[in-house]
């Protein structure tokens, strides 16, 4: 991938992302159906079992989509990131194993509009999916 198709897809991730920041509070859940439908946009299984690999590449396609990485533990299998753009968008990925041969792997991000105002959860599926895509071609090309 040359750098100006990794800086579009940083781009469309970027605007899905910012999308997902004017989601009204608690509403999205009960319109989309319930937690189990959102955490199906939050969470996607991986085959393998080196959770570092996976660790990396999640940093790696964090940072590759404007994220600062503000903490990493590989003892916990997280990763959590900010990405400061005229609002703030606070990311926490978790990846855990699911049986001898898979990972999984769940997102949950929220967004502060405002300055002294509490988060809010993004909770439509779009930001997840842009997510999980740029993590899978991470994940495809090769993430040392």
């Amino acid at each position: 991938m040359n750098r100006s198709s990794f800086s579009l897809l940083a781009v469309v991730v970027g605007t899905a992302l910012l999308a997902g920041c004017g989601t009204p509070p608690a509403l999205a859940v009960f319109d989309t159906g319930s937690q189990v439908q959102l955490r199906s946009y939050q969470s996607r299984t991986f085959p393998g079992t080196d959770r570092e690999k996976a660790l990396r590449g999640i940093i790696g396609t964090m940072q590759d989509l404007g994220f600062v990485i503000d903490k990493a533990d590989a003892v916990l299998g997280t990763v959590t990131g900010t990405k400061l753009a005229g609002y703030e968008l606070r990311m926490t990925v978790t990846v855990q194993a699911r049986d001898r041969t898979q990972l999984v792997v769940r997102a949950n991000a929220q967004c502060k509009n405002r300055p002294n105002t509490g988060a809010v959860a993004i909770e439509e599926p779009g930001p997840y999916q842009d997510f999980f895509a740029a993590f899978e071609k991470s994940i495809f090309l090769g993430t040392p």
